[in-house]
């Protein structure tokens, strides 16, 4: 990560439990905040998106945010993977990295205690 990109920070988010929904918003928050503080240009499309769909009682699938998400990360530098717990099987997250890979956008995972940047075989 570099300090003068723009990163779109992807982390899981849908469940079937609100409270785990609230819980993902919640971690993310923190660490994009913890990155800001450091100096990176972070988009979070959870800490971004959680509060506007809440309010308009709009979907929270990813199916729903898709395009939204697919111009925002165009326009970013980097694409930055949170690993909470379950991104390994969050299909916003799978479909995140394709669109990257897709328009030639860089990849890294960071580990969400630490946030270190971590090496994982794609």
């Amino acid at each position: 990560m570099k300090k003068n990109e723009l990163i779109y920070l992807a982390s899981p988010y849908s469940h079937a439990y609100c409270g785990v929904m609230a819980d993902r918003f919640r971690d993310v928050c923190s660490a994009a905040s913890r990155l800001m503080r450091d100096g990176y240009n972070i988009f979070s499309p959870i800490a971004h998106t959680h509060p506007i769909a809440l309010a308009g009682g709009l979907p929270t699938d990813f199916d729903y945010w898709q395009k939204y998400d697919e111009i925002i990360l165009s326009r970013c530098d980097r694409l930055v993977v949170l690993m909470l717990d379950g991104w390994e099987k969050s299909n916003g997250i799978a479909m995140e990295i394709k669109i990257a890979k897709r328009i030639g956008i860089p990849v890294e995972y960071i580990d969400a205690d630490t946030l270190e940047v971590k090496q994982v075989d794609d």
